[in-house]
């Protein structure tokens, strides 16, 4: 689901692993048969699981972008899209735990933005995407149960053309000390990310951002360290809003 920053300084999303979670203790149910059950599991914990604020590549790459039709895969508890309404768009927001949807439309419903968001269950698994948003989200898409290749290739196939896509993960050589994921397969390289959607000299794709980019962060017990963003955004080609 979206991701949202959590106040230990990590995240995670509907169908997506985070160390955050295990930062602070929560049992992420990896034995789950399904995502549904899994990451409903994992909301359960807690009242609240991340701040509720945006995350930090969010705001620095949508900001003055024109407002239209946005997609926030992942969505948590809503602060992405909550976030993205506030900034005028009109937010389709995914996420398999029904849990997390409907604690984020009660954090929406708090909000003068909540008819501009639509909440809807949806495993990545099973969902057929259709090119028709200006702008595509996706922060922190990490699963045991959905390989990264899959969740941006779905993520890339709804972005309308003239729209862009904003793909946001955790850089495998950036996790910080406390990390349980080091030599995990679940994270990936902006680089990476731009091959494995064939971005690179694409007809269909001009690359606006391939980056990776440092960020502060608290660990289990106060400690301080540093965490790395693998940041892309592309823009798809082909006639758009205008």
């Amino acid at each position: 689901m979206t991701e949202n920053l959590h106040d230990a300084g990590t995240h995670q999303h509907g169908d997506h692993t985070h160390d955050g979670a295990q930062q602070t203790g929560l049992n992420l149910h990896e034995d789950a048969d399904n995502a549904v059950d899994m990451w409903d599991g994992m909301y359960r914990e807690r009242a609240k699981i991340w701040s509720g604020n945006p995350n930090p590549q969010l705001v620095a790459e949508v900001t003055g972008l024109q407002p239209g039709k946005a997609l926030d895969l992942g969505s948590g508890e809503g602060g992405d899209a909550i976030w993205l309404a506030a900034q005028g768009w009109t937010v389709t927001a995914l996420d398999v735990s029904a849990v997390a949807l409907e604690r984020a439309a009660a954090h929406a419903a708090e909000t003068e933005y909540a008819d501009r968001i639509s909440w809807q269950q949806q495993d990545l698994t099973e969902w057929a995407p259709q090119p028709e948003f200006d702008l595509v989200s996706a922060h922190f898409l990490h699963s045991p149960l959905l390989p990264w290749q899959d969740s941006a290739a779905k993520a890339a196939a709804a972005v309308a053309p003239g729209g862009t896509l904003l793909i946001v993960g955790h850089h495998p050589q950036g996790l910080p000390e406390w990390s349980h994921h080091h030599d995990s397969g679940m994270f990936f390289t902006p680089e990476q990310l731009a091959a494995e959607l064939g971005m690179n000299n694409s007809d269909n794709w001009q690359l606006e951002v391939v980056d990776e980019r440092k960020r502060a962060v608290s660990g289990p017990n106060g400690e301080a360290g540093t965490t790395s963003d693998a940041v892309l955004k592309a823009t798809k080609l082909g006639q758009g809003r205008g």
